[in-house]
């Protein structure tokens, strides 16, 4: 077989080779794509909606924004606890890893119980998604939102019990910087429902 021949057989063996891991981050920014689409769509139509209210009350009646505000400091202090962990991950410090994440699991889980309380609120006074396209356009934004922390939640107990049993291997370094896409994505989206739904809502 001629050199040129053996040359050939060896790039086609190893041209397409990808670091460990690879396929399981690029599928992850996929992901992370088509949750882009899904929440631009969602903007969209709360853009669309958020001025019919049916007679009903609207963002000045309902927003508490003084609640609102606390409930966005716990989510941008749980983005920067995750940095925390993340930094205690590449000194390889498994305690201050497993640290910050519980402290980054206990603010996710203050914003969720406020967002559940008000919600409650919010339909214990009659302002119910049923009760106008406004309201419908802003349980799906919110909620679809509060959804994701929930699942973000509990990825989060997951990975500290994986930790916990097998330490920092590669597999679980992985994962870990996957879960901070993933959540320092939904403290971005937040920004833009404060913003777009609650501030320009409240100065309608």
């Amino acid at each position: 077989m001629s050199t040129a021949n053996l040359t050939g057989q060896y790039y086609d063996l190893h041209e397409h080779e990808h670091p460990d891991g690879y396929s399981t981050t690029l599928g992850f920014w996929i992901y992370l794509m088509s949750d882009c689409l899904i929440f631009g769509m969602l903007f969209a139509t709360y853009a669309v909606l958020g001025g019919n209210y049916a007679g009903g009350p609207g963002p000045k009646d309902l927003f508490d924004l003084n609640l609102v505000a606390i409930n966005t400091s716990m989510l941008l202090f749980s983005s920067i606890t995750y940095g925390f962990a993340m930094i205690a991950m590449q000194k390889g410090s498994k305690q201050g890893l497993i640290g910050w994440l519980i402290l980054t699991l206990a603010f996710g889980l203050t914003f969720l119980g406020i967002e559940l309380y008000e919600f409650h609120h919010l339909i214990e006074e009659g302002a119910g998604p049923q009760r106008s396209a406004f309201l419908s356009a802003f349980f799906t934004l919110v909620g679809t939102h509060g959804l994701h922390v929930t699942f973000g939640s509990i990825w989060l107990v997951t990975l500290l019990f994986q930790v916990g049993k097998h330490g920092l291997t590669a597999a679980n370094q992985r994962r870990l910087s996957c879960l901070s896409l993933f959540w320092h994505f939904l403290d971005v989206v937040w920004i833009g429902v404060f913003t777009f739904v609650y501030l320009m809502g409240a100065l309608r």
